[in-house]
């Protein structure tokens, strides 16, 4: 597997520079055709990972899940190999034309020594092939459990759907966060879904009927665990402000961490004083922490105006500082992230050395968290995990949730 690593890696320094289609064995330059295109990712048991994406003429790609988009505009070609890098995240894909319709390659996470094969497919429309009539219907909420049978790891979600004919959409939420955009069909009693958003490659199959669900869920090659489910359309994950509090003997949330000048920040600084502060503690790898950094960012530009402040403490898998703090500044262009970006770890992503960090705290349980602190640097609350806009009526409660809260601690 490192030798697979050393040799992949080796060939993105053949073509990480500027575009240069030139191809020495033809007159004609290499591009990706203009159309849809459908890619499937291996995992294990050699499962299919698949998801669509669209080209347009200048180069630039659309993948699609379910009703998200994620837009790509950093393509770089050179002779017959292809450099494709995903917004935010420091994932990509390296490949080589195998003809003017099929490139294939990998997926590579650097940071994490994961390797992906990857192909794509000009011309299939269809993310999953339909084949036979539904013989259920799992539209509603389902109570789940994964790793049902290994106590150490095991955890609960609720699946979300919506079923149109053999076409499903939804997610699994669960105490950490969501699974994002989840888009698959159903062939008689067999599931498939999938989504791919840069950063995770996600599948899941199952065998279901109107009130079961048994099946197996899938991230990139590296991880494969069993779930159940049945219907249940009055279930509810404990609240998110219950599971991460302040310890005993703790009276306050305090950090000194760096910015990508050297300088360190803490609580203590002007900037935080009198101010109703939000700290998120996040990734820059993370797909969840990203639509909080969105909606945060949103809501920070629509309020900057009150007593109000942002700080985000990013936990990195990167291995040395200055890759990490290059994902941080990455994200804040990408994003347009107005408030500090501090690097509280690298080389890890391990939520009990990230809780070392921060003892006040019972654990690190969820990337992303975020503590309210109120304007006498008092901590309020605090809340585990994001629920996106993959999450539907979820989503939009707790924007309404978090804007009440806020602006009652904004008036005291």
């Amino acid at each position: 597997m490192k030798k697979f690593i050393l040799i992949a890696l080796s060939l993105i320094t053949v073509y990480s520079c500027k575009n240069d289609t030139s191809n020495k064995n033809t007159d004609t330059p290499l591009t990706l055709k203009s159309g849809l295109w459908k890619a499937s990712m291996v995992v294990q048991d050699n499962e299919k990972l698949p998801f669509l994406f669209e080209v347009f003429e200048d180069q630039t790609l659309r993948i699609f899940n379910a009703e998200e988009t994620i837009d790509v505009d950093e393509v770089t070609i050179k002779q017959d190999s292809i450099f494709i890098k995903f917004p935010v995240f420091e994932g990509y894909i390296a490949a080589k034309f195998e003809d003017s319709l099929t490139i294939s390659g990998s997926f590579i996470k650097e940071s994490l020594d994961r390797i992906v094969p990857f192909k794509g497919e000009f011309g299939v429309k269809d993310r999953f092939e339909i084949t036979e009539k539904p013989s259920a219907n799992i539209q509603g909420n389902w109570e789940s459990v994964f790793s049902p049978d290994t106590p150490e790891d095991r955890y609960i979600a609720k699946g979300i759907f919506k079923q149109n004919g053999n076409v499903v959409t939804g997610t699994f939420r669960t105490t950490t966060g969501d699974y994002r955009y989840l888009e698959g069909v159903i062939n008689n009693q067999k599931l498939e879904l999938s989504t791919f958003d840069g950063a995770h490659a996600f599948y899941f199959t199952g065998q279901v009927t109107d009130s079961t669900m048994n099946g197996y869920f899938y991230s990139g090659n590296h991880w494969k665990e069993p779930f159940t489910a049945k219907r249940n359309e009055n279930y509810e994950l404990p609240s998110e402000d219950s599971l991460t509090f302040l310890k005993e003997g703790y009276d306050k949330f305090a950090f000194s961490f760096p910015n990508a000048k050297g300088n360190q920040v803490s609580l203590e600084d002007e900037r935080f004083k009198n101010k109703v502060t939000l700290v998120q503690i996040m990734g820059t790898w993370c797909p969840n922490c990203m639509d909080e950094t969105k909606f945060y960012v949103d809501y920070y530009n629509k309020n900057k105006d009150k007593d109000i402040e942002f700080v985000a403490l990013a936990f990195e898998y990167a291995k040395t500082s200055e890759k990490a703090f290059k994902s941080i500044e990455r994200m804040r262009t990408k994003l347009n992230v107005p408030y500090p970006i501090l690097l509280a770890q690298y080389g890890t992503s391990s939520k009990e050395k990230a809780q070392e960090k921060l003892p006040m705290l019972n654990h690190v349980l969820s990337y992303p968290t975020t503590v309210f602190i109120d304007k006498a640097g008092k901590v309020r609350k605090i809340h585990t995990g994001f629920n996106g806009p993959a999450t539907g009526q979820k989503y939009i409660d707790f924007k309404t949730e978090f804007e009440s809260f806020v602006n009652q601690l904004l008036k005291e």
